[in-house]
C-alpha cells in the first residue's frame, strides 16, 4: 500500500523556524517529524511513499532521497504552486492507481493502521476520514455521522453546545483511486470546503472512524513546544534516543558533561553535545545533536536544534532556537524564536 504524505505547506505560523525548511521537517525529539512518521508507517507494512512537496522541497529530497536509507521507496510529487490538500492529492494522481493513504504530514499522530483499513474495507465507500475527539470542538470542522459511521455533513466551528459531536478531521484519509474523478486538476482545491462536501452530495460513501492515541497539530510555537514536553513525559510515546542517566533525563552518545551540571527533568540531550560546568538544564529542555552549551547556562522550557552554540551565562526560557544558532554570552532569551541558519537541514 502507498502513503501520500502532504508536506507542501508554508508553515507560516512557525516562522521564522520554517523560513528555510518545510514544517514537517521540524525536529521532534531531535529527529525530523517526517522521519518519525515514515518509520512508524514502515513498521506497519507501508513501504511505498509519495511526498507532495512545495516549500523548500529540496530539504526533504536531500534528507530522504529515494528512501533506501530508511528501507522504503520514496517518490516526489512537486507542486508548482500551493495547491491545497485536495489539489496536492490530484497532483500526485499518476502515482496513486490503487487504494492509498493520505497524511497531513504536519499533524503529530502515529495511528495504528489495521483497524482503520479494516473499517474502510467493510464500509465499501470511496473515502474514510480518520477522526480524533477533542474536548472543545468549537475551533474545528465537526462531523455529524449516522450509526454506521457515514458522514452526513461537516459543521464548521460550531458553538460548543450546538456541535453535533466532538469529532474532527484528524488529517488522515483512506481513499479509493476513483476519488480523483471528483477533484479538479491544476488549481488549488480545499478538501474540507470542496471535495468532501461534493463526495457527500454524490453519495459515494464518505465514512469516519476515530483513531485513538496522541494527536496534536504542531503548527504554532506553543503547540510545537507542547509536543516535546508531552514526549518527554511519555504522554506521547515517541522513541527517544539516548540512555536514561537519571529519571526523566535522556542523554545521547559522546556527550561531555562539565562539573556541577544540574539536570532538572524532563530533559533530552542529543549526540556529541558539550555542556559547560555549572549549567542548569531543565525542566523541559531538548538539546539537539552537536550543540555546545556554555558554563553557567540556564536552559528551561526551551528547544535547541542541532549544532547550536549557547555561550556562557546565557539564560534561555520558553524559547526555540533553530539550527546552528549562536548566542552572545550573558544574554537573556525569554519567549524567543531564533533562526539564524539559512541552509537546509542535512541527514
Amino acid at each position: 500500500m502507498k502513503a501520500l504524505l502532504l508536506a507542501g505547506g508554508l508553515g507560516t505560523r512557525l516562522r521564522p523556524l520554517t523560513e528555510n525548511i518545510p514544517k514537517p521537517m521540524a525536529p521532534i525529539a531531535n529527529r525530523p517529524w517526517l522521519e518519525h512518521l515514515i518509520i512508524h508507517l514502515r513498521d506497519q507494512g507501508v513501504n511505498e511513499f509519495v511526498i507532495a512537496a512545495h516549500h523548500c522541497s529540496h530539504v526533504i529530497r536531500r534528507y530522504f532521497g529515494d528512501g533506501k536509507r530508511f528501507n522504503v521507496n520514496i517518490t516526489y510529487a512537486l507542486e508548482p504552486s500551493p495547491l491545497g490538500t485536495a489539489g496536492a492529492i490530484k497532483n500526485a494522481e499518476r502515482f496513486l492507481n490503487e487504494r492509498f493513504l493520505v497524511f497531513n504530514a504536519d499533524i503529530v499522530h502515529l495511528p495504528q493502521l489495521i483497524p482503520l483499513l479494516d473499517f474502510h474495507r467493510q464500509h465499501g465507500g470511496l473515502a474514510t476520514i480518520v477522526l480524533t475527539e477533542v474536548d472543545d470542538p468549537s475551533s474545528y470542522g465537526v462531523v455529524e455521522q449516522d450509526d454506521s459511521g457515514r458522514i452526513l455533513r461537516f459543521v464548521e466551528k460550531p458553538r460548543r453546545e450546538e456541535a453535533p459531536s466532538n469529532r474532527i478531521n484528524a488529517g488522515m484519509y483512506i481513499f479509493e483511486p476513483d476519488v480523483m474523478r471528483y477533484i479538479p486538476a491544476e488549481r488549488e482545491v480545499s478538501i474540507e470546503r470542496e471535495t468532501f462536501p461534493l463526495l457527500i452530495e454524490k453519495n459515494v460513501g464518505v465514512y469516519g472512524i476515530v483513531s485513538n492515541g496522541y494527536w496534536r497539530d504542531m503548527g504554532t510555537p506553543a503547540r510545537y513546544r507542547q509536543v516535546h514536553w508531552d514526549a518527554l513525559r511519555r504522554e506521547f510515546p515517541i522513541p527517544l534516543k539516548g540512555r536514561e542517566i537519571q529519571p526523566g533525563v535522556f542523554v545521547g552518545e559522546n556527550v561531555e558533561i562539565g562539573s556541577g551540571v544540574l539536570f532538572v527533568p524532563p530533559v533530552l540531550i542529543g549526540d556529541h553535545v558539550k555542556i559547560g560546568p555549572q549549567a542548569v538544564i531543565g525542566p523541559n529542555a531538548v538539546i539537539g545533536d552537536r550543540c555546545q552549551i556554555g558554563a553557567r547556562v540556564h536552559c528551561a522550557q526551551t528547544i535547541v536544534w542541532d549544532r547550536s552554540v549557547i555561550r556562557d551565562r546565557s539564560r534561555l526560557q520558553n524559547s526555540i532556537f533553530g539550527y546552528r544558532t549562536v548566542t552572545p554570552a550573558g544574554e537573556v532569551f525569554e519567549d524567543s524564536i531564533i533562526n539564524q541558519f539559512k541552509e537546509a537541514v542535512q541527514a
